[in-house]
């Protein structure tokens, strides 16, 4: 299949497509005119990263994970590890989050929100203090 087809099979875009096969994520074969020729197993290696991409896996995860899948001797145990750091990521992440979240709330409840111009929200902002 042509890349629109693979990038509509995959629910990527053909940008993304080309930019996977600028570093080598997924490489297709070039058919004897130059163009691109997208197997079913390019596409499925495509949907496999599409999802790992939605799952916040970094590229370079992805490459490390698409390797392992294709390795049928692999130990789950390097899967595992991948999987392992990057929930640490998205947990510190959240609590992040979650501080973000406190702060904006403090500023918001503190300020009056009416016609007068000093506001809280103003002055948090200004702060230098993080």
């Amino acid at each position: 299949m042509n890349v629109g087809q693979a990038a509509e099979a995959s629910g990527m875009s053909v940008k993304t497509l080309h930019y996977y096969e600028e570093i080598g994520l997924v490489v297709p074969k070039r058919q004897e005119n130059g163009y691109r020729a997208y197997s079913e197993t390019d596409v499925h290696k495509l949907n496999f990263i599409h999802r790992a991409r939605g799952l916040g896996f970094t590229v370079e995860a992805c490459r490390e994970l698409l390797s392992l899948y294709e390795d049928r001797s692999r130990a789950s145990a390097d899967v595992k590890a991948i999987a392992g750091q990057h929930l640490e990521e998205v947990e510190t992440k959240i609590e992040e989050l979650k501080a973000l979240r406190e702060t904006i709330k403090d500023l918001h409840d503190k300020c009056r929100g009416d016609h007068r111009p000093d506001c809280p929200i103003i002055n948090g902002l200004a702060s230098t203090t993080h």
